[in-house]
């Protein structure tokens, strides 16, 4: 029976890692996770004079380096002077050289968003008159070429490690403390703490190249080794690394000390493990929450706890099921159907928590209902989710086998192994004296001896399989554990690519962002953002002091603006008012109040013109309107200009 499967085992398995590469071959270049909202110049417009910068407004924070922002003529060459800076919150800007001639200008943008994901991009914009330009933007992407394809491959090879680290240490030590002598078992939950290790060291050599230049040649470059680890997602590598130093003794004592302990003693042994595997398990899923989505973005001092359990969750899950798999197929020890069904009771648990906690993530990531299927991430969580299902239901499948499962037919099994043991120990004892007659023989004999010693060994191994395998229940849930890690396998793949996709959320508020930037473009050719339109209401609290103030701002961008302010009565009529004052200030920057006194032009009206706004960002507008000689009051509003 055991050759039978055998092949279908190996089958299996080939083509579940041909599904995987698959996979990971077409998830392409990360996508970009901080999204261009906007920019200054406008993609695509025609200035009449060059601007003294050009500055990109991010949906979240990002990380400069030197080159991150580059402007180029039609020529190719950088005119952008300094290095790019911060300009207020996610406004980022570099300096342009002064006198720069009329034609095309290309703006290259490649920056790291705040959830460790390498951002690139380009636009275009002209001075004076389009022109033809001999730069080429089409191959701006982040993340790519056989770096970024490593660099996947090394997320998806320190998922299933930890996976397998975390589920199998806990299938060993709350499930089956019997595994702990078990080699196999060993084989397991050390090979998941290497192949973590190593894919950690991997994507630590790779950052630098990844999020930069995305060349191979750069990998053992040590100064951007360097940079990487003064980086935010570099600290969450060197910490998993130390963390995993303490998973290594944390091993050492399971299989070591633990496993030589009496039942008595490892019960007493048994709490200081769990507690002391938690904390590790819990320190390396939070190396991948503090760097990645749950880190950035809405409620993330909610997301990051909730991702941490929502990894512990699929750990105990599916590397405990990995772990029953081996058991079930490698391990010559029987495992007892009471370790099965306490496997079944903790993994309905984290299914809960796995469904409590993604839909959490799946509200926080996507935003709405529509980001399901107009979003890739929305798109690949259906399928995600498609395949967790699917996992249930096989897993329901295994409950069943595991309630009919029965040890009886092992013990069975041993008893007749017994019986058929000492006939045979009889002979070769037989054959034994009988040969040793010959002195000269002697040695040839003891030599006879321990083969056929080895042989009886060999085939008492092979019959307690085969009595083993001969319980059709104990059958049936080897081959459903082996289907469910099938999905599991591709269910990690689709889990990976994921964790390297722009959230429906972000994705859809770039796309609103850029068709209202297009929109502008379209009706202001010129490159300005339009008038900026304030209403306020006010009442000064004196006879006859009620009305609506509006403030117009024209372009409503950095530098000059032309100011209007209309003072109308209820009923829409013109004010007659003595005076009116304004005041700017962009608080997120300490800058102002900026004093604004406009002229009186007619009733009603007053206008100011060079109004200088220093920096873009959000800044409130407050206006003091005084209708009588000691009754006046101050409305205010907040308002994006820039």
């Amino acid at each position: 029976m055991t050759q039978t499967i055998t092949p279908r085992v190996r089958t299996l398995v080939l083509l579940l890692l041909a599904a995987c590469g698959l996979l990971l071959t077409t998830a392409g270049p990360a996508s970009a996770h901080a999204a261009l909202t906007g920019s200054d110049p406008q993609q695509g417009v025609v200035v009449d004079k060059a601007p003294d910068q050009v500055s990109l407004t991010f949906s979240e924070k990002v990380a400069l380096s030197n080159d991150s922002l580059r402007v180029l003529d039609p020529k190719g060459k950088a005119v952008q002077q300094g290095k790019p800076s911060e300009v207020s919150g996610t406004t980022y800007a570099v300096k342009l050289h002064s006198g720069l001639p009329d034609g095309t200008y290309t703006v290259t943008y490649q920056v790291v968003s705040a959830d460790s994901h390498p951002v690139a991009g380009a636009f275009t914009f002209s001075i004076g008159a389009p022109s033809t330009t001999s730069v080429s933007v089409s191959g701006d992407t982040a993340g790519g070429g056989v770096v970024g394809w490593l660099y996947g491959f090394g997320r998806y090879m320190s998922y299933a490690g930890f996976i397998v680290l975390v589920g199998g240490a806990a299938f060993v030590l709350g499930c089956w403390q019997r595994g702990t002598g078990v080699r196999p078992m060993q084989r397991l939950v050390v090979g998941g703490w290497l192949t973590l290790t190593a894919a950690t060291l991997l994507l630590l050599l790779l950052r630098g190249s990844y999020t930069g230049s995305g060349k191979v040649g750069d990998i053992f470059d040590l100064d951007l080794l360097g940079n990487v680890l003064q980086t935010k997602a570099g600290a969450a590598l060197v910490s998993r690394l130390l963390l995993l130093a303490a998973a290594a003794l944390f091993i050492s004592v399971l299989f070591g000390a633990y496993d030589k302990r009496e039942d008595e003693e490892k019960r007493d042994l048994t709490f200081g493990l769990a507690i002391g595997g938690t904390v590790v398990a819990a320190g390396l899923a939070a190396s991948w929450a503090m760097a990645e989505h749950a880190s950035v973005g809405l409620q993330a001092g909610i997301a990051m706890p909730v991702d941490v359990v929502h990894l512990l969750a699929v750990a105990v899950w599916l590397g405990g099921l990995t772990a029953l798999l081996v058991a079930l197929y490698r391990s010559e020890a029987p495992v007892e159907s009471a370790a099965v069904r306490r496997f079944s009771q903790v993994a309905f648990g984290s299914v809960v928590a796995l469904v409590a906690t993604g839909v959490y993530q799946s509200w926080r990531q996507l935003g709405s209902w529509s980001a399901f299927t107009e979003t890739r991430y929305g798109q690949l969580l259906l399928v995600k989710i498609g395949l967790v299902a699917l996992l249930v239901g096989i897993a329901f499948v295994s409950r069943r086998w595991t309630a009919q499962l029965a040890d009886t037919v092992v013990q069975r099994g041993k008893r007749v192994q017994q019986k058929e043991r000492v006939p045979h120990k009889e002979r070769v004892a037989a054959n034994a004296s009988g040969s040793g007659s010959g002195k000269s023989k002697g040695a040839g004999d003891s030599k006879r001896a321990a083969q056929l010693a080895r042989q009886q060994a060999a085939m008492d191994t092979a019959r307690q399989k085969r009595t083993r395998d001969a319980d059709p229940n104990r059958f049936g849930l080897r081959r459903s554990v082996l289907a469910e890690a099938g999905v599991a396998v591709v269910l990690l793949a689709v889990t990976t690519v994921l964790t390297q996709t722009e959230p429906g959320r972000t994705e859809q508020d770039a796309k609103a962002a850029k068709a209202a930037s297009s929109s502008s473009s379209a009706s202001d050719p010129s490159g300005s953002s339009g008038a900026l339109t304030l209403d306020m209401s006010f009442d000064t609290g004196g006879t006859d002091g009620k009305g609506v103030v509006t403030v117009d701002f024209d372009p409503a961008r950095v530098g000059g603006n032309e100011m209007h302010v209309y003072v109308q009565r209820p009923n829409g009529r013109a004010f007659d008012i003595p005076e009116v004052k304004l005041a700017l200030t962009l608080e997120a920057k300490k800058i102002g109040p900026l004093a604004v006194t406009p002229d009186r032009i007619a009733t009603g009206h007053w206008s100011a013109s060079n109004v200088q706004i220093p920096m873009a960002g959000d800044w409130k507008v407050a206006v003091t309107v005084r209708t009588s000689d000691i009754d006046q009051t101050t409305v205010s509003k907040n308002a994006q200009i820039g």
